[in-house]
């Protein structure tokens, strides 16, 4: 009877190793599922994420570096994608955004290409 007893308190505390992770830049312990049900891989404070998987070969990746957000995508059906790169490797990433994301952080990067464009805006007065 104890092994049973071991065994179901033993339970929720790898449901909960599982379940969560700690964000590689803020330290926030991450639920694993979204708010709206979805696998998370970052963080919805400051949505960086860290490199477990090489999108490139497939499998695991041994790099463990810092994916940093650089960019928005937005696919053809709407959906929003978050663009990381690796701090230590420069690999590039997409991951869906989650519902529960900060919203402030994701506007940021989806207007930085126009807020601050690669050529002087003052060149539109010669057109």
């Amino acid at each position: 009877m104890s092994n049973t007893k071991k065994t179901l308190s033993s339970t929720p505390h790898n449901i909960l190793k599982l379940g969560t992770f700690s964000c590689v830049r803020c330290g926030l312990t991450v639920s694993a599922a979204a708010s709206d049900g979805a696998r998370r891989n970052h963080c919805p404070s400051c949505l960086h994420s860290q490199h477990v998987v090489d999108h490139v070969e497939g499998g695991s990746s041994d790099c463990q570096g810092r994916m940093s957000p650089i960019a928005i995508a937005v696919l053809r059906t709407g959906d929003w994608m978050v663009v990381h790169r690796c701090v230590r490797c420069d690999e590039l990433t997409s991951n869906p955004i989650c519902a529960d994301d900060n919203q402030l952080i994701l506007m940021r990067m989806a207007v930085r290409p126009l807020a601050q464009p690669p050529f002087p805006l003052e060149t539109f007065g010669d057109l």
